[in-house]
């Protein structure tokens, strides 16, 4: 029997495919994409490691390959606890990401082929404790939380349609019986149009009650992300060793200021105290145009806040080291666009 805590990091995995649809990612999802690298077992897909096959539920490539290095993959693992994300998760993602970039050998003779660069994003709805964090920070893996009040309404439906599933599973599954995890992630990426419906393995589900239900929670689940169609989840990638996840209140208004001034002047804001606190950027030449808001890994807030005399001029320490340039990447029809947000404290009246 498929956990609740399982099903909550399954759809938030599938909700952060749809979210991420416009930044520059691809979903990979079958070995036909790429047999050297990837392996399709039944419905789950592996990616070659030096030492092993490494499952992946969410693999994206990136659509450009930066100056520089090598084309990009992102491995995408959501967990939904509870309590914060521990260090053995972040472990086991350092693990795998250290063996899938070590597999690469030449030999006199052999046919040249491509590689890549592999990264790890880990993404959670509770924050991270301190030991992982700090694992992260050494092995460049990126911790991305979902706790503030930006992502409330993703981690509402989140947690409804779980419950809905897992009482559904309760109800009508026969005992024993593994969940049909492959099928539902099968109707969500059709329903959400995130991969190629060609790719997608054919999982099929005889007719019964549960399946009826399951299908009443996915469409209510879908609905709701439709009704955000507006929300979009932008990556933001700054002069830190951590990546910012900027959620628009108004994606439009974004993208139209983004495409007249695609390199700008930004405002930055810091709204509360500690692990609570929530950043928000804004234009300077025209203040109400957009509206991003993000939140910095708490071991930078606890820093911050540390001292209570000393966290407005480390407040702006932050943002004059580690937040002075964000880089942004969106997919713009076949294309990718790259939008710069400059913060230059000289240039604002008020910090």
């Amino acid at each position: 029997m498929a956990k609740d805590s399982a099903l909550r990091g399954y759809l938030l995995e599938e909700s952060l495919a749809w979210l991420l649809r416009f930044s520059g990612y691809r979903l990979l999802v079958h070995e036909d994409q790429d047999p050297v690298e990837l392996v399709s077992t039944g419905d789950t897909l592996r990616v070659r490691g030096r030492g092993a096959l490494h499952q992946v539920d969410v693999l994206g490539e990136f659509a450009f390959t930066p100056a520089f290095s090598m084309p990009v993959r992102l491995f995408l693992e959501a967990k939904f606890y509870q309590t914060p994300c521990g260090l053995e998760i972040v472990r086991n993602g350092h693990g795998v990401l250290h063996d899938v970039n070590e597999n690469f050998m030449t030999h006199a003779g052999t046919r040249p082929r491509q590689r890549y660069q592999y990264s790890y994003a880990l993404f959670s709805a509770n924050g991270f404790t301190s030991e992982a964090q700090k694992y992260a920070l050494a092995h460049q893996i990126s911790l991305v939380d979902l706790s503030g009040a930006s992502f409330s309404w993703l981690i509402g439906i989140i947690g409804s349609t779980a419950w809905s599933l897992f009482q559904a599973q309760k109800q009508y599954w026969p005992d024993g019986e593994p969940f049909p995890l492959s099928w539902v992630r099968t109707e969500l990426r059709k329903a959400l149009e995130t991969a190629p419906v060609n790719l997608l393995p054919s999982a099929s589900l005889g007719e019964g009650k549960f399946k009826q239900a399951a299908e009443a929670a996915i469409a209510q689940f879908v609905a709701v992300l439709q009704q955000h169609n507006g929300a979009e989840l932008l990556l933001g990638f700054p002069s830190a060793p951590f990546i910012l996840p900027l959620a628009a209140d108004d994606h439009k208004g974004f993208l139209a200021y983004a495409e007249s001034m695609p390199d700008h002047a930004v405002r930055i804001r810091r709204r509360g105290h500690g692990a609570a606190a929530e950043w928000t950027v804004s234009p300077v030449a025209a203040e109400g145009a957009y509206e991003l808001a993000f939140k910095l890994p708490e071991h930078v807030e606890r820093w911050i806040s540390g001292i209570a005399e000393k966290e407005r001029r480390r407040t702006l320490e932050v943002k004059e080291q580690f937040l002075s340039a964000i880089t942004i990447y969106r997919m713009n029809g076949s294309g990718v666009r790259a939008y710069q947000l400059r913060y230059e404290a000289s240039s604002l009246s008020s910090a």
